[in-house]
């Protein structure tokens, strides 16, 4: 009981911490402010969270999970891959174009670790996640598209994040000037330029 207990109070603090954090920025936020937020003593969120580091990485984490989740879903809904492909980037685009409090969150903390360096190795571990989400459902299905890449596998789901993200940005400081729908025919032409189709080989019935 102690364990669960302690497990919902985690959550509870890692989602007001998101709001606290979407809300009014890292650098305006402390682990005070996240207390209140959720009605505990900052003993109790440092119990947790013994530095407002070490909750970051877990808010870091809670957000790639959302972001995974409706990614997969995406992919599920797609039906063949060529769909699920582009629900699946439709569905990325999607989480960034509409800034939820996640999208914030993670744009926030990009921004401040030019100066804190305490934040880039668990944004390093988004990454990671991200990356290692777009190779499993992209990459991977590359094969049943007769694709070929043009550039080290390795490397498109960092072109595509880039991509994304600097995209977000953009939206974020001039709204207007990014349209969506060709955002997103521009992004699936963008990634498809990636590739080439592998050539059919052509079979000698004659033997």
């Amino acid at each position: 009981m102690r364990y669960k207990k302690s497990e919902a109070s985690v959550a509870s603090i890692v989602d007001g911490a998101i709001r606290v954090l979407a809300r009014q920025g890292y650098a305006n936020t402390s682990l005070m402010d996240i207390a209140k937020e959720v009605g505990m003593s900052k003993g109790a969120v440092h119990y947790h969270f013994p530095s407002k580091e070490s909750l970051m990485a877990q808010v870091l984490q809670t957000a790639c999970d959302r972001v995974a989740d409706g990614t997969r879903a995406a992919w599920t809904e797609g039906g063949d891959p060529v769909g699920a492909i582009r629900s699946s980037l439709r569905e990325l685009w999607r989480v960034r174009a509409e800034m939820s409090d996640d999208a914030r969150v993670v744009a926030d903390l990009m921004t401040q670790a030019l100066h804190d360096e305490g934040l880039r190795e668990p944004l390093a571990g988004y990454y990671r996640f991200a990356f290692a989400q777009v190779d499993e459902h992209f990459t991977a299905n590359l094969d049943k598209l007769g694709l070929i890449p043009k550039v080290k596998p390795a490397q498109i789901p960092r072109l595509l994040h880039a991509l994304l993200d600097g995209l977000m940005m953009q939206k974020l400081v001039d709204p207007d000037a990014v349209q969506e729908e060709e955002v997103l025919n521009a992004l699936e032409t963008m990634a498809g330029a990636l590739f080439e189709f592998r050539a059919v080989e052509d079979k000698d019935t004659d033997g």
